[in-house]
């Protein structure tokens, strides 16, 4: 039998109704978005071209007939919202969900403006350039990875099993790489109705449990509120979604995935627990060095999923088989993570 300590207990329940609370708070905010989003027509607009210039035809086949549905984006709004009130009044660890609630929000601001491009400006790249959003995220990134390093003394790495790293100054740059590299798979991968609510929900799950076991409350309840906006995301997001969380929700959860991976030291298990997302990243990687170089396609469509798409796999299925790829994922990376890892600095 297992005893669990009395000071455990009450912060397992509390993080349980952060959890509740938030899915709760995001599932009445829905009505309300969704009301605003059909009356003033936030559809979002889909690429016209691939990353590379020329025309997607294979990309559009696939999605003829959702692209003929008006299918508002920027539901991000909603998960930020409802995280950023549960945090606030109930979390009660400031000192360890400031900083992420920080980069969700000013990630999320950047993602908004990408999505408010998309929206309600005339444009075939379906929002701000990928060049100027790549700038805008290394020069955020690269101010957190400051604050970390020098402000709060941050520089550790833990290798599991083996031990913890002091790295000095290469924090830094690490640190722009996890986050940037982080945001950009996430929404490279939110491409398919509930794809990345289903993983993300996974991800922050496993990190959340992390956290808990560090004994880093605060982290594992903001871990669980954004569990618990997901699910109430995802609850309208599977096929046929009726929003999609745009760039405001997946740059700044993708952000805030890597910055949690950070402060709990844990960031070599991030690929593994988000497996899928680097797999969705690094095939669209190939996709564009493949053409740039040797003028030709390794696969039929990119990312990964449009490629599954492609070769006669119907949406769901892509959808919920690599959600079962991202909980096996995940959970081995949670049993790696927990290997020795006391998080730290």
């Amino acid at each position: 039998m297992v005893f669990i300590h009395q000071t455990q207990i009450v912060p397992l329940s509390h993080i349980f109704v952060m959890a509740l609370l938030a899915f709760v708070i995001a599932m009445l905010l829905t009505p309300i978005y969704t009301d605003l989003a059909f009356k003033y027509k936030w559809w979002k607009k889909p690429r016209e071209n691939a990353v590379t210039g020329e025309k997607a035809p294979i990309f559009h086949k696939l999605h003829a007939a959702k692209h003929k549905r008006n299918i508002p984006t920027m539901a991000g709004v909603i998960l930020i919202v409802s995280i950023a009130i549960v945090t606030i009044t109930l979390n009660l660890n400031r000192n360890q969900t400031w900083l992420p609630l920080a980069m969700l929000l000013v990630f999320g601001g950047l993602g908004l403006i990408d999505d408010i491009s998309n929206v309600f400006f005339d444009n075939k790249r379906g929002g701000i350039g990928v060049k100027a959003q790549l700038f805008a995220l290394i020069l955020l990134a690269c101010a957190g990875a400051a604050w970390f390093y020098y402000k709060l003394g941050y520089n550790l790495i833990h290798v599991p099993a083996v031990g913890d790293f002091s790295i000095g100054w290469l924090y830094v740059p690490l640190f722009v790489l996890v986050v940037v590299s982080t945001s950009k798979s996430v929404s490279i991968t939110d491409g398919l109705d509930g794809l990345s609510g289903g993983l993300l929900t996974t991800a922050f799950g496993a990190y959340g449990v992390i956290a808990y076991f560090q004994g880093s409350y605060g982290i594992a309840g903001f871990c669980a509120c954004i569990v618990g906006v997901m699910l109430a995301y995802t609850w309208f997001n599977i096929f046929p979604a009726r929003f999609f969380m745009g760039q405001t929700g997946s740059t700044a959860l993708g952000a805030t995935l890597g910055v949690i991976a950070m402060l709990t030291n844990s960031v070599f298990v991030l690929p593994i627990i988000g497996a899928v997302f680097v797999v969705e990243a690094g095939s669209s990687i190939l996709q564009i060095f493949s053409k740039k170089v040797f003028k030709r396609k390794i696969f039929l469509s990119a990312p990964l999923h449009h490629h599954l798409e492609a070769i006669g796999w119907p949406e769901t299925k892509v959808t919920m088989r690599l959600w079962i790829v991202g909980q096996i994922t995940g959970a081995i990376g949670l049993v790696l993570g927990l290997l020795g890892n006391r998080g730290g600095r």
